[in-house]
């Protein structure tokens, strides 16, 4: 195994490059590639933020994973933040809809969670699971 994240959530989106804007503007990700097919599709796209990635593309591609995933529904994403109020107010003045303000939960974090424009939940919050070991 290399020294990379060992789970990358992918999505589909509708519009890839809108969710590629939404995930560097308003949630502070960095781009790390984007592959696009010859009528500008995203074929693939990958996003960091800390030590995680992201990986994307458009629903309009062919293949198996495109397949599978053509019925699927909204997903849920969770990510470590290290002060959720800052980036709370980065997404809020990006303009994106905000489901739970920056609250402090029960199991000792301190999230809030956001919906982007083509359903998906994205939590940011102090909070990160321990790994075994």
């Amino acid at each position: 195994m290399t020294g990379g994240p060992s789970i990358c959530p992918s999505l589909l989106y509708q519009d890839a490059k809108a969710a590629i804007g939404t995930l560097k503007d308003a949630f502070g990700f960095t781009e790390v590639s984007v592959y696009e097919g010859e009528d500008g599709t995203v074929l693939h796209a990958e996003l960091a933020y800390g030590s995680g990635v992201v990986m994307l593309g458009s629903r309009s591609r062919k293949g198996v994973f495109a397949r599978a995933m053509a019925d699927g529904g909204p997903v849920g994403v969770y990510v470590v933040v290290e002060d959720p109020d800052a980036h709370h107010a980065r997404a809020v003045r990006h303009g994106v809809e905000i489901l739970l303000p920056p609250t402090d939960q029960e199991y000792g974090g301190r999230d809030y969670m956001a919906r982007d424009a083509e359903g998906n939940l994205w939590s940011f919050g102090t909070y990160a699971p321990a790994l075994p070991g």
